[in-house]
């Protein structure tokens, strides 16, 4: 798309019209602000070819027509009609079937702003103050543009790439530092100077890792001493003090952890209250690395479940080659296809892994539960799902076990990709599962689609070890971080690691 924007669209604002058109559709169909639009985008937003109420419903933006985007019935219309244009009914973004993808135009969203507005004032006051995007003033940007320092983001920028001194056997918080330095959402969170502390800033480990965002992004080459993340680490996660080699993916919980704990919101009240996560916390931490998953034990006697969500915030995946049986896998059976991962004789994918985790499991008549059906003891299956993605997944890969016999390493290579769908790991995917088979359907859902964008690999044994992260700059750029050292790596270089702690980010966010 050129500097001018979407030829379509500036076709469509040739009709004099165009503007009152959009204007009524986004009060109508799309934000709805009073009670009686409410109803009645309620009774009328339904596909006009299948009647389906969800499925991405888009409103054609020519004529009177609603249609599902994941079933293709809005595409079919606007391709015997020529409509080019249409608007999605729940987030209001604007598609051009011809250019294939969203577009964006300037006036269209200063309609949708206004209206987005209007509507928040009618659900309740100061809604619309809540959740209003910033916006700079014109003197704002004058002072932007005249800033001596003021650095122009391109492609090939490296601001954001800055190595760590390794402090003695510090790789562990270095690798793992680089990961969370390199989450987007975290990012723009800390840049944006969201965090209000209310405790003392020189114990606080989100105040430090404030700064921490601010020397990364300075501009500065030279390696960052991270010696005071050291010390309230030490602080505050006991466990971890001293300068032996710690796991990185302990060191990765504890960090959520403390984070987690320090984080209060701007009101200076602990972050606790409910939300629309499984922790009934909104904390920025819970926001972002929160999932909730689902565990349904079967009774095997009258096939009563009993259902629990417990919260996650990373999901660790069992290897061949542990000591933990892993099932008899069936190459491309499933998932592995829907990733974009090829089995070769003898090779395992994380879509196996994932598959492994969510399959049911038989507790056996040793490990009998009390069936609230039955009310006496049985024997039953247990299977977990997911119920909530969180919007960075990260997944640990088992590589160390530890038994009162073994204490090993296991270096069973894990081929991961660069885009996951999670949608055959859902609950809500569970009733299309069949025999431990999972179904492929064509309509698949974006919403549980992710990127990979950070790697920890642990290279040595488990007595003598390195940690080092390969993290995503721009969409297709790489690097790998080793504690001082950043050097440009490939993506076949990232995919042909080993594997230890994979993070993913989803590609598609909803905006609550």
């Amino acid at each position: 798309m050129g500097p001018a924007g979407c030829p379509h669209v500036n076709a469509f604002k040739v009709d004099n019209n165009w503007k009152q058109n959009l204007r009524l559709i986004c009060q109508c169909f799309v934000w709805s602000g009073s009670v009686e639009t409410r109803k009645r985008k309620a009774k009328s937003c339904i596909c006009h070819m299948c009647g389906a109420h969800l499925s991405r419903l888009h409103s054609c933006l020519h004529c009177v027509f609603f249609g599902c985007f994941n079933k293709k019935h809005i595409h079919d219309h606007a391709k015997s009609k020529r409509h080019n244009l249409a608007i999605d009914l729940l987030y209001g973004g604007i598609y051009c079937f011809v250019c294939q993808d969203y577009v964006y135009d300037k006036d269209m969203e200063q309609i949708a702003k206004e209206e987005q507005r209007k509507s928040w004032k009618m659900q309740g006051a100061g809604a619309g103050e809540k959740y209003a995007s910033w916006e700079p003033t014109k003197k704002e940007l004058e002072l932007l543009r005249h800033n001596p320092k003021r650095r122009r983001i391109t492609s090939n920028c490296t601001i954001g790439l800055r190595g760590l001194i390794n402090l003695g056997n510090t790789c562990f918080m270095n690798c793992i530092v680089q990961a969370l330095t390199h989450t987007p959402l975290l990012r723009d969170f800390f840049l944006s100077d969201r965090h209000k502390c209310v405790m003392q800033s020189d114990s606080c480990l989100v105040c430090e890792m404030s700064q921490l965002f601010q020397e990364f992004y300075s501009g500065h080459r030279s390696p960052h001493i991270p010696f005071r993340l050291l010390h309230l680490v030490w602080t505050h996660a006991r466990h971890l003090a001293g300068y032996e080699q710690q796991d990185a993916h302990e060191f990765l919980i504890a960090a959520l952890d403390v984070l987690h704990r320090h984080c209060k919101d701007d009101n200076g009240k602990w972050e606790n209250g409910k939300a629309n996560n499984p922790n009934h916390c909104n904390c920025i931490i819970d926001q972002i690395f929160t999932g909730g998953l689902q565990s349904d034990v079967t009774c095997q006697v009258c096939h009563g479940v009993s259902t629990t969500i417990d919260p996650f915030w990373d999901i660790s995946l069992d290897l061949p080659g542990s000591s933990t049986p892993f099932w008899p896998l069936s190459p491309g059976g499933d998932g592995s296809a829907l990733n974009g991962e090829t089995h070769t004789a003898g090779s395992t994918t994380l879509t196996d892994c994932l598959r492994r985790f969510t399959r049911p499991e038989h507790l056996g008549s040793s490990a009998k539960i009390k069936c609230s059906g039955c009310h006496s003891y049985q024997e039953s299956t247990k299977q977990l799902t997911m119920k909530k993605l969180p919007i960075v997944a990260c997944f640990h890969l088992k590589r160390f076990e530890h038994s009162a016999k073994l204490r090993r390493k296991i270096t069973t290579y894990v081929s991961f990709p660069l885009e996951l769908d999670m949608t055959p790991f859902m609950a809500s995917s569970k009733e299309s599962r069949m025999n431990g088979q999972y179904q492929q359907t064509s309509d698949l859902n974006n919403d549980n689609k992710y990127s990979l964008f950070a790697v920890v690999n642990h290279q040595g044994t488990l007595e003598s070890g390195h940690y080092t992260t390969f993290i995503r700059q721009h969409k297709d750029q790489w690097f790998k971080c080793d504690d001082a050292i950043i050097t440009k790596a490939s993506i076949k270089d990232v995919l042909d690691s080993e594997g230890y702690l994979l993070f993913y980010h989803k590609q598609f966010l909803e905006y609550e």
